[in-house]
């Protein structure tokens, strides 16, 4: 069996019982940083298993052929990212892809995942999404990134690197117009902030503002109940002494 663990996104105690057991029952733990790993199984004083492995987008190829050998043997491996889902921006995905194609038995254990906990948290409609992973890094692609969502009613929700928080506003706010939007921090963590707001508000704050940490942006849909004019701004929260993740 290949089990797809999600992990905690910051705070450890967010890890499910399941996830625990799968993670002491496992024969094989392919982590993409077995340090970051350690702790969590510290913390939960779970002891590692035979085979500690890492697997990440730089050895993905060879590592994923390593597991499906695992696997083929008859042996449970366990697969964790740095957090939340692997195959969520992470790698995983063609492990998976080839672990179904081979008919070997595939199955998720479900667990805190950064998409979900930023969109509820925004405030913006849940009901229909669409998740993009992480922006171009140029001004250029990054632009036509959001231009291919101009016209579409969906909630948008992207990752992005602290140091281009500001230009990936900018970007969006042309792209989009100045819709209601929402900047999330450091989410599940001590001091997870939500930021909420039009984009050109946002654009303005956080355009020299030095971020530390995980960020997702949640970006409403093409509708003019979101867009300036039409219903009153989301205001702006921010939540501190959020649990320790003690990490």
């Amino acid at each position: 069996m290949l089990y797809l663990v999600a992990t905690p996104i910051g705070n450890l105690e967010d890890l499910s019982f399941r996830a625990a057991r799968i993670l002491k029952e496992a024969d094989v733990l392919a982590c993409e940083d077995t340090r970051r790993t350690r702790i969590l199984l510290e913390h939960y004083s779970i002891s590692a298993p035979r085979v500690l492995m890492s697997y990440h987008e730089h050895n993905e190829a060879k590592a994923g052929d390593t597991i499906l050998d695992y696997l083929d043997r008859g042996m449970n491996v366990a697969l964790v990212t740095d957090g939340g889902y692997p195959a969520i921006s992470d790698p995983g995905y063609r492990v998976v892809s080839e672990a179904r194609r081979r008919g070997l038995r595939v199955e998720v254990i479900p667990g805190a995942g950064a998409v979900e906990t930023s969109l509820v948290a925004s405030g913006l409609p849940t009901s229909s999404y669409t998740f993009k992973g992480f922006p171009p890094t140029k001004p250029g692609p990054r632009r036509r990134f959001f231009e291919a969502e101009r016209d579409l009613p969906h909630t948008l929700v992207v990752f992005e690197s602290p140091l281009r928080v500001g230009k990936m506003l900018d970007d969006a706010l042309a792209a989009l117009g100045d819709r209601q939007a929402a900047v999330c921090v450091e989410m599940t963590k001590m001091f997870e902030e939500v930021h909420g707001g039009y984009l050109s508000d946002l654009a303005s704050k956080f355009r020299e503002a030095k971020i530390r940490g995980e960020v997702t942006v949640v970006i409403a849909g093409n509708n003019p109940k979101f867009a300036r004019g039409g219903a009153p701004s989301s205001t702006t929260e921010v939540r501190e002494g959020m649990p320790p993740s003690r990490s």
